[in-house]
């Protein structure tokens, strides 16, 4: 046992041995120990910071968000224009069924619907889960939360945080003390 950890026994030994018939002592002697013990463990310094505020505020970032605005917007324009072609070609194959041949409706209804799994194709290699709208945001705005992470983590060891949360992730935090907001202090460190 340690020299920190013997103190408080040898404390609580004494006041038992003294007079503890009343509750008080005894409540009185608990609370002491319980104290001693304590005392010599330190806390955990913990902080949050809204990311979403920090990204929000560098130029770099709403350039970046802009771009990929703009040629997400592009991409949509494309994918309408080829469902607007797929409806006209639909329009005019309704307007001439009557008169086409078995063979020639069936050849019309594919070619109606490779269209429409290739503008499906299209729309899932722009804006799928992997898509190119992905790997271009990945391009544009991962260098830049790198460096706010970077930043972050600095200023925790800097300051002796054990943990900083992000407020505008959906981290499940229910309640925050204000003094605990260090997202002033990251965006002063960002600048300088």
């Amino acid at each position: 046992m340690s020299v920190q950890i013997l103190k408080p026994f040898k404390l609580f030994h004494t006041m038992t041995k003294l007079s503890m018939k009343t509750p008080g002592t005894k409540f009185l002697a608990t609370a002491l120990l319980a104290f001693l013990f304590v005392l010599p463990m330190s806390a955990q310094r913990i902080a949050y910071c809204d990311v979403s505020s920090v990204l929000e505020s560098i130029t770099e970032y709403q350039q970046a968000q802009q771009e990929l605005d703009r040629v997400a917007a592009g991409w949509r324009q494309e994918i309408q224009q080829e469902y607007d072609k797929i409806k006209s070609m639909y329009n005019r194959y309704q307007a001439e069924q009557v008169l086409l041949s078995d063979d020639a409706r069936r050849e019309r209804e594919e070619e109606i619907m490779a269209a429409e799994q290739s503008v499906r194709e299209l729309q899932k290699q722009r804006f799928g889960p992997e898509g190119d709208l992905f790997q271009r945001r990945r391009e544009l705005v991962q260098p830049i939360q790198d460096r706010v992470y970077a930043a972050i983590e600095e200023y925790a060891n800097d300051r002796g945080y054990d943990f900083i949360f992000d407020k505008s992730a959906s981290s499940g935090m229910i309640f925050s003390n204000e003094r605990y907001d260090v997202t002033n202090d990251i965006l002063e460190r960002l600048t300088n």
